[in-house]
């Protein structure tokens, strides 16, 4: 019983500790060749930047500043089998809709998990066929 309350504590804790490690890094920029969306926001093709908020380690910032699109959006966090050796964003892609759910950074176990948006919600429920687009990038 006490293993498991030790184990409990520690899972709590892992997404705070991974997105501290990742405070510790530059933001990450890339070149997105495709409108993509990030909650409810639509984001243009072009050049990407996220980056932890100031003040809040479990809030990630993603704007475009071509189109002055920002957003804040919350990101939890799964442990991967091993270390990201790359920085990348994960997209989940319906037909030829794109939504941001992931993020990996250089480095960590941990990939930062965005929620899924109420359209992703609707597109998933109509059993339209998801594929995961992974774009590399760099800090």
């Amino acid at each position: 019983m006490k293993h498991a309350k030790l184990f409990a504590l520690a899972l709590t804790f892992m997404p705070l500790l991974a997105t501290a490690q990742f405070n510790g890094r530059p933001r990450i920029i890339t070149e997105v060749p495709f409108e993509f969306r990030v909650g409810n926001k639509l984001f243009p093709a072009g050049q990407c930047i996220i980056e932890p908020a100031p003040h809040d380690s479990n809030v990630l910032v993603v704007r475009d500043m071509a189109s002055k699109t920002i957003v804040l959006a919350p990101a939890g966090s799964n442990v991967m089998a091993a270390e990201a050796d790359h920085f990348a964003l994960v997209f989940h892609k319906y037909d030829n809709t794109y939504f941001l759910s992931g993020i990996k950074v250089d480095g960590l176990r941990q990939m930062y998990r965005l929620p899924e948006s109420r359209k992703e919600a609707e597109i998933r429920a109509r059993n339209t066929p998801v594929t995961d687009q992974i774009l590399l990038a760099s800090e």
